[in-house]
């Protein structure tokens, strides 16, 4: 029988891109945003014929009945929920929004998934923010230090599934990612920013001069450590999807500009940093490779090069497109 999946937050770049790796591993899958579908360029299940997809556009916040209605319909094999407000910078400027979807609207989705005896797992698709800024690898068991509204408000629906999978023996597994890429990323997101940028002959503004460390993760390696959560993973266990690598947002866009075959200092201008970001976060992924059998396999340069196709493919329709994040309530 077909292995069915529930994507809450579908449209996202993660959902989609999950949503897309379930349908080529022959998984039924259903789909569930509060927007209406974008664009192809950013929705790769779109150009996959033939396909178990169905979608509907419904919001954690306002049509949670209408959510818990499809999903006893369906009775799916696992929900992954990728739903959330996700911007840093922005959660300063209208903080409750953040709280009201990933704290509240979150912890209410919870608490009926409890119910839903048919449901194999349900994987909750966190962030690193919550472990704030730190030095060294980050094991999945570190103590939460959320700097900024967006990760206090993911840190307290994280530490209520804890009280849920203890006190309920809800099937949970979380999931938090290093900074994922790779085509059909949303424009305002570093890498497919600069290309574009690039492109338009725009300056980019490098925050705090691009000193901050991360570590890239292409999203077809989180995508498949996912449906790997889904299926093989401990209930209760969080799972880091991480590369060992670790660059510079300044090294990167260096690199980006050589591929390019543009001067760095011609389309490069450094601005203050942002409140409460976070110089470092450095995932361990020990537990992703023991228990999932899991290792990425896309290297930063074959993603950024597949990024620079794809905007290069799409660019007509980019460039008539928001290049910074438009906030919804």
């Amino acid at each position: 029988m077909m292995e069915k999946v529930v994507v809450l937050g579908s449209n996202s770049f993660s959902g989609s891109n999950f949503a897309d790796y379930c349908l080529e591993q022959g998984l039924e899958v259903t789909g569930i945003s509060r927007s209406d579908e974008p664009h192809e360029a950013f929705l790769p299940y779109k150009t996959r014929t033939g396909s178990a997809f169905t979608f509907h556009k419904l919001d954690i916040n306002n049509d949670l009945m209408q959510i818990m209605d499809i999903i006893n319909q369906t009775k799916p094999d696992y929900i992954v929920n990728f739903s959330a407000q996700s911007m840093v910078a922005q959660s300063w400027e209208n903080p409750g929004d953040w709280f009201r979807t990933n704290t509240l609207s979150t912890i209410l989705l919870h608490d009926r998934l409890r119910k839903c005896q048919f449901m194999k797992k349900y994987v909750h698709i966190s962030t690193p923010e919550v472990y704030g800024s730190c030095s060294g690898i980050i094991s999945e068991d570190a103590p939460y230090n959320p700097s900024t509204p967006y990760a206090v408000s993911r840190a307290a629906a994280d530490m209520s599934l804890k009280t849920f999978q203890t006190v309920y023996d809800f099937p949970v597994t979380s999931t938090r990612a290093a900074n994922v890429f790779g085509p059909g990323q949303q424009l305002y997101r570093i890498i497919p920013r600069t290309i574009l940028f690039i492109k338009l002959g725009k300056k980019i503004q490098l925050h705090g001069g691009g000193h901050s460390v991360r570590s890239f993760i292409h999203i077809r390696d989180v995508s498949r450590g996912t449906l790997a959560a889904c299926r093989i993973s401990k209930t209760g266990q969080i799972y880091h999807f991480s590369t060992k690598r670790h660059i510079s947002i300044r090294d990167l866009v260096e690199y980006i500009c050589k591929q390019m075959d543009v001067h760095f200092n011609s389309v490069v201008e450094s601005s203050g940093e942002r409140p409460g970001k976070d110089l470092a976060y450095l995932l361990d992924s020990s537990s992703a490779h023991e228990d999932l059998g899991w290792e990425p396999e896309i290297t930063l340069e074959q993603g950024v090069d597949d990024t620079i196709k794809w905007v290069e493919k799409y660019f007509d329709v980019l460039k008539n497109k928001p290049l910074d994040y438009i906030h919804k309530p």
